[in-house]
């Protein structure tokens, strides 16, 4: 069962029958949950995907804090896959939404100007890095990342009159059929497949800066051989952080050297800032990280303050649509924009992505405990509030001399599952989805954090206990010691404070 906020020490004993009515509505709140379950299962499609992993019915929400239909709490980092920058219901986001609502503004503009927009758009180009948002475009597109990518490779592709894409192993970009060919697990030819340079599981089997600058090399092999079979390409996108692909950060300095390949061959760099942006990594935009600036940046999830709103941004060079190339009916969500506009400058007047930053170093440091306590944990990487940690098979040895045993998807499903029974939602990604992902709100606490790693430590322990047996103990043990000291504070009194605070 998850953990539930319980009623205070203090609090004087309920009557009988104020008991008995509230013993029958949590029974009653368990089969409204269960029948809610029940008939999704039956009516929905069977591509529905968190649902399955995540047997909840969310009946509210604030901030962390997720309250279910049956009563259960969870502390929520999954932000709808990172949407929520602000967490649930945040009271500016709200705010602003009841503003238009009460003003009688039309929701519903298609791509018409409108003060709502123009704010918006005002507040954005602020944000964006200085060499893109003194010269820049920018084309509202239907509500998902997709869309945005979608219309990201279109644009790039008028523009240069070229139709290859130059995309990289283990990326994400969305479920439409354009950005699914240039994601990892696509085999259009229209796209190359370049390697993402990582330290775990280096595709060249060396990590760090002379794997990266390997990377980089059979990137300019391929551009500038005749006989690659690549021809010059219309643009390359790239996650500054691979999401999905398992919480990936990419080197700054092969970051830089991405830029400074495709700008030598007039290649334009599309940065797909879909999940990475509006502070996620530690800085506003993932790219600020390495300094460059990208020729078109793909926007969406945390830009629309939790509703739908997509974007693409490019330099005004590239803008060479004609009316009506790109459109979609949705793309004018007044609502949606003024949420963005309002989550933009709370991230930005609080400098929420410092803040990413100092706690997410803080919590990785934290969960490297849990490498050191657990032959299952092979690594534990990330950047801001964008950490993951990846599940491996410590009784099946290394696919090569010194490297990482396998991935264990079981072991990582297992861990998500003792999580929310501890009350704590998380997200698995990944190359064999063995990869256990934290993506916080940006307003987490330092208290929430700790509950946070509590839990999941709690949850890797019993999970390493159940596949290496009695002799795992003394280890479980040391980790829980190790959290502790790390400020992993547990109890039930530290459980009700953060899910408060939520």
């Amino acid at each position: 069962m998850a953990v539930t906020e319980s009623a205070p020490e203090t609090a004087p004993a309920m009557p009988e029958a104020a008991g008995a009515r509230a013993t029958q509505e949590d029974v009653g709140a368990r089969a409204a949950h269960k029948g809610i379950l029940r008939r999704q299962a039956a009516r929905e499609s069977a591509a529905r995907t968190y649902a399955r992993a995540l047997p909840i019915v969310p009946v509210r929400a604030r901030g962390l804090t997720i309250e279910g239909a049956d009563g259960n709490r969870y502390l929520d980092c999954l932000s709808g896959a990172g949407t929520l920058a602000l967490g649930h219901n945040h009271p500016v986001v709200l705010e602003a939404i009841r503003k238009v609502l009460d003003s009688g503004a039309p929701l519903q503009v298609l791509d018409l100007a409108t003060p709502v927009k123009d704010a918006f758009t005002t507040e954005l180009f602020r944000t964006l890095p200085p060499g893109l948002a003194d010269h820049a475009r920018v084309q509202f597109c239907g509500p998902a990342g997709t869309d945005a990518v979608e219309a990201a490779l279109k644009l790039v592709r008028a523009a240069t009159g070229r139709s290859g894409i130059l995309a990289f192993a283990g990326a994400y970009h969305g479920m439409t059929a354009g950005a699914l060919a240039a994601s990892g697990g696509a085999s259009d030819v229209r796209v190359a497949r370049l390697p993402f340079p990582q330290d775990y599981r280096c595709p060249f089997g060396v990590g760090g800066e002379p794997g990266a600058e390997l990377a980089a090399r059979w990137t300019e092999s391929i551009l500038d051989d005749t006989k690659s079979g690549v021809p010059c390409p219309a643009g390359m996108i790239l996650e500054p952080v691979q999401g999905e692909g398992g919480v990936i950060p990419a080197r700054d300095d092969w970051m830089r050297r991405m830029r400074e390949i495709t700008s030598a061959r007039s290649i334009p760099l599309i940065a797909d800032e879909v999940q990475t942006g509006v502070g996620r990594t530690g800085a506003f935009w993932a790219v600020e990280h390495s300094g460059i600036t990208p020729d078109v940046m793909v926007l969406s999830k945390a830009i629309g303050g939790s509703l739908p709103l997509a974007v693409v941004v490019y330099r005004e060079d590239l803008d060479v649509w004609e009316p009506g190339a790109h459109a979609g009916t949705f793309r004018g969500n007044q609502l949606a924009m003024a949420a963005g506009t309002a989550t933009l400058a709370y991230v930005r007047e609080n400098d929420l992505a410092e803040r990413a930053a100092a706690l997410g170093n803080r919590m990785i440091a934290q969960l490297q405990s849990l490498a050191d306590d657990f032959d299952c944990v092979g690594d534990v990487r990330g950047r801001g509030l964008m950490i993951g940690v990846e599940l491996v098979d410590p009784e099946k040895p290394p696919s090569s001399p010194g490297g990482p045993h396998p991935a264990a998807p079981e072991l990582a499903v297992a861990v998500q599952r003792e999580c929310l029974r501890r009350g704590l939602i998380v997200e698995l990604g990944g190359r064999n989805s063995s990869v256990v992902r934290l993506l916080p709100p940006l307003t987490i606490s330092d208290e929430q954090a700790s509950a946070v790693l509590n839990r999941l430590a709690d949850a890797v322990a019993e999970v390493a206990k159940a596949h290496t047996g009695p002799a795992a103990e003394n280890t479980r043990r040391t980790a829980t010691g190790r959290a502790q000291e790390g400020g992993h504070t547990q109890g039930t009194e530290h459980t009700r404070r953060a899910e408060r605070s939520g």
